[in-house]
């Protein structure tokens, strides 16, 4: 539903503070769903504008059409099924899993008992600026679990444009399939070392994704999603606290009987273009309404910028 990921402007006027990210995981439906071996993981290259294009020749990326994704550095998982009722969701923490509005008034607050956080320090991902101890409020069944196959001790979700995607593997637990070195593949040509080192992800485990383009680097920017997966990409400022927000799909919302009267119109959190639904999805939600959001597979249609994290001031 929403990625929190390029970070507030710092108190003091200079600077900002990017250790807070965060994302919505959100039920699309009015069937209770439970899922087992969900996963999270992002792909190769980092940032979508970065010189590194070892996986693009001509123009096209190398893995187009063979039904994997490369997903670089490591994966975080949830410990156990993850239940989510009908129009509802879970705030999972991928960085500063405490209320960081107490050094940064701009930031985000976690300590909240219902929220995830990945927090797993003997993974390797320890480094003590991403990863603090959790709040207290946060039960311990909540922490993610890590699979580090590549170098480094934070896992580096770009604070740029990242190509972050949700996946379920089958028939292996996503720890098992990321432990086995035989499922580590290489980009063409790259050195076969940590710092290259990419989880091989079958295309039919990936559940969602999201493309991101940084407003700033749009022309140097580069698909890494196969349109299979991703047909599009959203664009974002990173640094203003903005986030990535799901469009509302206006005519799916607007049949469902119990929103009558419900809905919320004269949506103004958009940074740009916003939602062209024109709901306000959490003030509806907030009114009783239940929400339907955009799924077309294509950031594009689906995800605008909007002006905060939907979870601040909660």
């Amino acid at each position: 539903k929403e990625l929190y990921c390029g970070g507030c402007p710092a108190d003091q006027g200079t600077g900002y503070f990017h250790q807070d990210k965060g994302f919505i995981l959100y039920n699309n439906s009015a069937e209770v769903a439970t899922i087992e071996n969900l996963a999270v993981g992002m792909v190769d290259p980092f940032n979508a504008h970065a010189p590194k294009k070892d996986w693009l020749k001509d123009g096209k990326l190398e893995y187009d059409g063979k039904g994997f994704i490369p997903a670089i550095h490591g994966i975080w998982y949830f410990q156990k099924p993850i239940t989510i009722q009908p129009y509802s969701q879970i705030v999972v923490n991928v960085n500063g899993a405490i209320d960081n509005t107490k050094t940064y008034s701009k930031s985000v607050n976690y300590a909240n008992k219902d929220y995830y956080a990945m927090f797993d320090p003997e993974s390797g991902y320890n480094h003590a600026h991403y990863y603090p101890s959790p709040s207290e409020l946060i039960p311990t069944s909540h922490y993610l679990k890590a699979v580090e196959y590549g170098q480094g001790t934070g896992w580096p979700l770009s604070t740029f444009s990242p190509a972050m995607f949700i996946f379920q593997t089958k028939g292996v637990t996503p720890h098992d399939y990321a432990t086995n070195v035989a499922n580590i593949i290489y980009a063409p040509g790259a050195a076969q070392t940590k710092v290259n080192a990419n989880l091989r992800m079958p295309n039919e485990w990936v559940l969602d994704a999201i493309e991101v383009f940084n407003t700033a680097y749009i022309a140097n920017s580069n698909k890494r999603f196969p349109a299979e997966i991703d047909g599009g990409s959203v664009q974002m400022t990173n640094k203003m606290g903005y986030t990535l927000y799901r469009n509302v799909d206006k005519e799916e919302t607007e049949k469902l009987p119990e929103n009558k009267g419900k809905l919320v119109y004269g949506y103004t959190m958009g940074v740009s273009t916003g939602d062209p639904s024109g709901i306000d999805a959490e003030a509806s939600i907030k009114n009783g309404a239940h929400i339907i959001y955009m799924d077309t597979n294509n950031s594009t249609n689906d995800f605008h910028e909007r002006k905060a994290f939907s979870i601040k001031g909660k």
